[in-house]
């Protein structure tokens, strides 16, 4: 009885065992073809952000270039080039997350068989032992088997039972890598979505600069000419529109109460740009991360008629991913374009944060996000570009005190009385983005 018994738990541990193996094969070939195509697809990302990089550099190099008409072109060009790189990149991470949720789809099938099958080889080799339980000594010894015989046969037994214990560990163990793989399988999906989202953002956004490009060639019929007298008149209207609102700016009354707000230095807000991220703020400046910083500089006088600047500028080629600083609430979005082509913010995002204090990102690209949407830090809510009143791509942050703040609908009598809508402050609820950040 008792090595019919001993015959029946290896015989079920070994057809376990061999099951498990022939499904871990395969598994295994199908992970390591999944592998070979993710090491692909990594190679082709690797390239194309070479490309992009190679681009942005190039781009760079032409901001101390002359604004004329063929370097304005050659810098759409660039920019264009960037972008197609930028979809192709973004599709291959599409591919690439794709392969790894099959990947991960591959190696959770593989873990559920095996606990499976270890789960069932378990059941039966536990129905067996009570089997063998349910006998007792004077019936073992009227088998007519020896005592001594019996001795072995428990010692095997107890070895089973080890064996048993260390399958019953090694299946703890592969639940817990099941659920972990599970985790980061609905990850990617998430990245998946996203990516696939950003995707259809940068070909809105190539198929803007492709109009933008025609318009200006339309415009200035190839001339240099007609350019820079483009040029003059969007200077301007800037101006002149620049202090029509100032003038109303003027009026408005706010006294800024300093507990609504936190205390200038204080850490509140993440960067807006990813890329700024990682690179300490004492560097920010001589990296050419900020272009243009907050109030009166020497840049303001010279490009501003009120010889203040009521923002930061941050570097930021087309297509840059804008995210939110903090917590709060996207409260209007935004386009001055099409009152007054070139004069103001072009497109624009207006959050109300939780902490006190609201912030506004011009010269958009692409917006994303609509009023009322509830964001986070590092929530994307747009694309940095090049709208409105701007000599090259960047992006523009004011930030204010929120009680001296609204968006607010005007009519302009520089722009022939249409009517543009923006948020506007008054002059002591502006604060310097730089204390905050």
């Amino acid at each position: 009885m008792i090595q019919k018994l001993l015959y029946k738990f290896f015989l079920i541990i070994t057809i376990a065992m061999g099951a498990l193996y022939a499904t871990s094969f395969s598994s295994a070939q199908t992970i390591k073809q999944l592998n070979q195509s993710i090491s692909s697809t990594t190679d082709k990302i690797q390239k194309l952000e070479e490309e992009i990089k190679q681009s942005e550099n190039n781009l760079e190099k032409t901001r101390s270039l002359k604004i004329t008409l063929s370097n304005l072109i050659y810098q759409l060009d660039i920019t264009r080039k960037k972008l197609e790189n930028e979809i192709r990149l973004t599709a291959t991470k599409v591919d690439n997350t794709d392969l790894k949720i099959k990947q991960l789809d591959a190696e959770i099938l593989y873990k559920e068989n095996s606990i499976n099958s270890r789960e069932a080889a378990l059941g039966e080799a536990v129905r067996a032992i009570y089997e063998y339980d349910g006998h007792t000594l004077p019936e073992v010894a009227a088998s007519g088997l020896s005592f001594s015989g019996l001795w072995s046969d428990l010692e095997a037994i107890g070895q089973f039972n080890d064996s048993m214990r260390a399958n019953t560990e090694v299946l703890k163990g592969l639940k817990s890598d099941l659920e972990n793989k599970q985790g980061v399988k609905q990850t990617e999906k998430k990245n998946l979505i996203t990516l696939k989202t950003e995707l259809g953002d940068r070909k809105k956004i190539t198929e803007q600069n492709k109009k933008e490009k025609a318009v200006l060639l339309a415009q200035t019929k190839n001339k240099e000419i007609a350019f820079q007298k483009l040029l003059k008149e969007k200077r301007g209207l800037k101006d002149a529109f620049e202090q029509e609102l100032r003038d109303y700016e003027a009026q408005l009354k706010f006294s800024l109460d300093p507990t609504s707000i936190p205390p200038r230095g204080t850490k509140v807000f993440a960067t807006p740009l990813d890329s700024m991220a990682n690179i300490p703020k004492k560097d920010w400046l001589n990296l050419h991360i900020i272009t243009q910083l907050f109030g009166k500089t020497v840049d303001s006088v010279r490009l501003y008629s009120s010889g203040t600047h009521n923002g930061t500028d941050f570097r930021a080629s087309v297509g840059t991913p804008v995210k939110a600083m903090a917590a709060g609430t996207v409260a209007g979005v935004g386009d001055t374009d099409p009152t007054c082509p070139g004069a103001s913010f072009g497109k624009w995002i207006f959050i109300r944060y939780q902490n006190g204090l609201a912030s506004t990102y011009g010269h958009l690209s692409l917006i994303t996000a609509s009023p009322g949407d509830s964001v986070s830090a590092g929530t994307l809510v747009g694309y940095s570009g090049n709208t409105g009143y701007s000599t090259g791509p960047h992006l523009h942050v004011s930030v204010y005190a929120n009680d001296g703040v609204s968006v607010r609908t005007l009519k302009s009598k520089i722009c022939g009385g249409r009517t543009y809508t923006l948020p506007i402050a008054a002059f002591n609820a502006y604060l310097d983005p730089m204390d905050y950040l």
